[in-house]
């Protein structure tokens, strides 16, 4: 029995409470989780804006060290330390077939599987296919990738999403240029992950915009070069900062359809616009003809940052090592698994960057 976050059902309180889980199977891995980031996503999980099969063990965002593992596994041993990998890519599908493994077809296929059951006998699912938001978890081995040398388990449980997620945004979906203008938009883990990846990518004036003014400091700590607090005059003012031309990219980490519409016009005639935010059905955003035709800009979703995580893995872990990525600097407050509800009351109030549970 290991105690861990319970959804159980869309919209209802987090439970946290004792769950049984089985030994490790043929080719699943039995995880201990170090540390597991609260991610905007479980957040939408849970309140029913991303459905998945409930009721079901939240968080995405972890790492961990190997427990056991089940027959046929291989370079895995216990104690080996993991990143977890909450979209594993299936090799046989479509999108796979052109290299595109961020858009697998069958990459959330395990989140309907029954991984564990509560003490009094209730199936439960993985929320996003690894339960991260638990002391411990079985996964397929395909959910684990080698934690890199010389990165702490703690600080590698945010390479699992939010930085793969802003980096990939940044360097795959925008392809940012050295010296280039950029403004993201949302300082939460993923934004201050962007941010990052700005710099790292040789972007001149990075922007940096949210509803809190008191997310200034961890903005330029980041790479920001300039804030600006949200408002209705947001895009005059990023127009204001970059000659009156706008920004050659902007990264919208939000999700709603009025900050999906703003970072589109602080884009310059030209320029690109990534959406990395997850939104809800209703956040419904317009264009008209006339404009696509005039100013154009490209608008691209942006799904996991477009990232191939077994291939950027090492790469953000080179970062790190050679202090390019702080890691430590996206967390602004570590917590237990009964803080999960108020870290989304956080998120949803606009207020600090990444929670992250250390067990």
């Amino acid at each position: 029995m290991v105690r861990a976050a319970v959804l159980p059902a869309v919209g209802a309180p987090l439970e946290i409470t004792e769950i049984e889980l089985p030994d490790p199977g043929p080719g699943q891995v039995r995880v201990r989780i170090t540390a597991a980031g609260v991610c905007h996503s479980d957040l939408s999980l849970s309140d029913g804006t991303m459905r998945v099969p409930v009721p079901a063990v939240l968080g995405h965002e972890g790492a961990g060290t190997v427990v056991s593992v089940g027959e046929g596994v291989t370079g895995l041993a216990p104690g080996d330390g993991v990143v977890l990998n909450w979209a594993p890519s299936c090799g046989g599908c479509h999108p796979c077939s052109l290299g595109e493994v961020w858009l697998c077809a069958n990459a959330l296929s395990g989140s309907a599987d029954v991984y564990a059951r509560t003490a009094d006998g209730t199936d439960l699912h993985p929320g996003l296919n690894v339960a991260a938001f638990a002391e411990e978890t079985v996964v397929p081995v395909s959910c684990t990738l080698p934690l890199p040398d010389g990165i702490p388990l703690t600080d590698a449980a945010l390479l699992g999403c939010a930085v793969l997620t802003g980096y990939g945004a940044v360097h795959h979906s925008a392809q940012v240029r050295p010296g280039e203008t950029v403004a993201v938009f949302g300082v939460g883990g993923v934004g201050l992950s962007a941010l990052q990846a700005a710099r790292i990518a040789g972007a001149s004036t990075i922007v940096a915009v949210d509803v809190s003014p008191e997310k200034e400091g961890l903005a330029r700590a980041a790479g920001a070069t300039e804030y600006v607090v949200a408002s209705e005059n947001t895009a005059r003012q990023i127009r204001a900062l970059t000659g009156k031309q706008g920004v050659d990219v902007a990264v919208e980490c939000v999700g709603r359809a009025v900050t999906i519409r703003t970072a589109w016009e602080s884009t310059r005639r030209g320029g690109r616009t990534t959406v990395v935010g997850i939104g809800g059905k209703d956040q419904q955003v317009t264009f008209n003809a006339l404009e696509l035709f005039h100013w154009g800009r490209t608008l691209s979703g942006c799904v996991y940052g477009n990232c191939d995580p077994a291939r950027d893995l090492p790469v953000l872990a080179e970062h790190v090592r050679a202090g390019r990525l702080d890691l430590g600097s996206l967390v602004t407050e570590h917590i237990a698994l009964e803080g999960i509800p108020a870290a989304f009351e956080n998120m949803l109030a606009g207020k600090g960057g990444r929670a992250l549970i250390v067990f």
